[in-house]
């Protein structure tokens, strides 16, 4: 049966995450509705590199499915496009060999995370930036960035909830760019990243650029598995998966 490989993008304001949940309208569901419809009623599973969250977007999440029938691939991507809801988009289609697989063949991940940082909310960016009005020492963010890099075990960073056994993650870069005067950029590129993993250093650095936590805090949580030392998990809808690399 043949293979294929999709790049899609999606804003995850509508969607609680992006897997199939009882009750609940997700990125998943919505896809595999549009798959069953172009297979004649059948139903057809796909898979993705991660999951997302409520609230949270992409826009280069990948994905696999089987399908039973070859299709012409930019014909295919054009139909999956045109017949998902708006707030979905298919930027790509091919087949891929058979061993290919979303989840399990990905090298690198890159999320951004937008900060709005003007000391009123900007209703424009509410639903693709959180707010945060306090002041913030970058100096000491970067910093303190520097501790996230390498491999390390992050479980201390892991929300409840996850089912993944080995917690060791390469985290090969973390940048804090300033965008404008009102916006900060927080871009994580790693070999993979856990449960709310990026929103809960979000939410550290965010604590220690207001001098509410030291600036050894994540080096000291990482090393102890210490949660006094962690910040709150912060709000969803500034991250984006950007991008998901393969051999």
């Amino acid at each position: 049966m043949p293979r294929y490989k999709a790049v899609i993008s999606y804003d995850g304001t509508n969607y609680a995450g992006f897997q199939v949940q009882n009750n609940a309208h997700t990125i998943q569901e919505a896809i595999e509705e549009t798959l069953k419809r172009l297979n004649g009623g059948k139903p057809i599973t796909i898979h993705p590199s991660g999951r997302t969250d409520s609230g949270v977007h992409a826009k280069g999440q990948v994905i696999h499915f089987d399908y039973p029938h070859k299709r012409e691939a930019e014909k295919f991507r054009f139909a999956l496009d045109t017949q998902t809801p708006d707030d979905i988009c298919f930027l790509s289609v091919e087949e891929v060999e058979e061993t290919f697989h979303a989840r399990y063949l990905a090298k690198e991940k890159i999320y951004h995370y937008h900060l709005d940082i003007g000391h009123t909310r900007d209703p424009f960016k509410r639903l693709y930036s959180a707010h945060y009005r306090y002041d913030l020492d970058l100096g000491i963010m970067r910093q303190a960035a520097k501790d996230i890099e390498g491999e390390h075990d992050f479980s201390v960073f892991c929300a409840t909830g996850s089912s993944v056994e080995d917690k060791t993650r390469n985290v090969y870069e973390v940048i804090i760019e300033e965008v404008s005067e009102t916006e900060l950029r927080f871009i994580f590129r790693g070999n993979g990243f856990l449960y709310k993993m990026v929103r809960m250093l979000v939410g550290t650095l965010l604590k220690i650029g207001n001098g509410q936590l030291p600036v050894d805090a994540i080096k000291i949580a990482l090393e102890n598995q210490d949660k006094k030392m962690t910040g709150p998990t912060a709000h969803p809808e500034g991250l984006f998966l950007m991008n998901v690399s393969y051999d």
